[in-house]
């Protein structure tokens, strides 16, 4: 499919001068309710689709002499979140991935942007996918990613991306929480673990009943989220065509 994809731009084109590989996916909760299939999937979508959508279009940008590769790891892949597990994991991988890349690559003129995000209001809490307490997960979940000085707009981190991979920086760590954290963890290795011990004690224990099922944000709402605390967040359902069932909640999201 990644060959058939690059195939067809190619032929329409003639050539490819930027490859991004953006696509994500996340599950939320503790551990004790997280399946091999829940890291099984995160691994499919953030390591092997950049692998096998990189190995398919550098032949043609090794034939034109250079290209930009972009690939839109995550804070979560450089310092270890509790209750992301999978998508931590998969993260860390990719974030491996496209460093060694770069490094292999710059002889041949094709530059590689590693790009971490912090929190981002994307309105994509609503599809995220959650175990565990559902309701006090997704609540938490949404919060953190509604506050202004805690998280960054789609559209101006698209724009600082798209600035970094014309230049061909080597890393990009957006919002200033997220390159503060990432720099503790280099700088104070233990202190930064204590601290995420201390906040995992604050997240939601396990739920025996039901939470080994997934559901969808949309359908873990409590009355924390949606609510003003998410308000920020909820406009960017429908601008970023998170789509929603036809449920009650659906005009809360659009508020």
């Amino acid at each position: 499919a990644a060959r058939r994809a690059i195939g067809a731009v190619l032929e329409r084109r003639g050539r490819v001068d930027v490859l991004v590989n953006n696509a994500g996916i996340i599950v939320c909760g503790p551990l004790a309710h997280m399946t091999q299939e829940d890291f099984e999937e995160a691994m499919a979508v953030h390591f092997w689709g950049p692998l096998y959508l990189t190995r398919a279009v550098l032949p043609a940008m090794r034939d034109q002499g250079g290209g930009r590769i972009v690939n839109i790891s995550s804070i979560g892949g450089l310092v270890a979140v509790p209750h992301l597990l999978p998508y931590c994991a998969s993260k860390f991988a990719l974030t491996g991935f496209s460093d060694g890349l770069r490094a292999e690559l710059a002889r041949e003129g094709i530059r590689v942007t590693t790009v971490c995000p912090g929190l981002m209001r994307t309105g994509s809490h609503v599809n995220a996918w959650f175990r565990g307490q559902h309701a006090k997960e997704f609540s938490w979940f949404a919060v953190s990613n509604a506050f202004p000085l805690n998280s960054m707009s789609a559209r101006r981190a698209a724009r600082k991306i798209v600035r970094a991979c014309r230049y061909g920086r080597a890393h990009l760590t957006l919002t200033l929480p997220a390159r503060l954290l990432a720099r503790a963890d280099r700088l104070f290795p233990n202190l930064t673990a204590e601290v995420v011990q201390r906040v995992s004690r604050m997240l939601p224990a396990p739920d025996e009943e039901g939470g080994g099922e997934r559901r969808r944000g949309w359908e873990s709402t409590s009355p924390l989220a949606p609510s003003l605390l998410t308000r920020l967040s909820d406009r960017q359902v429908v601008r970023n065509n998170e789509r929603l069932p036809r449920l009650g909640r659906r005009e809360t999201f659009r508020s």
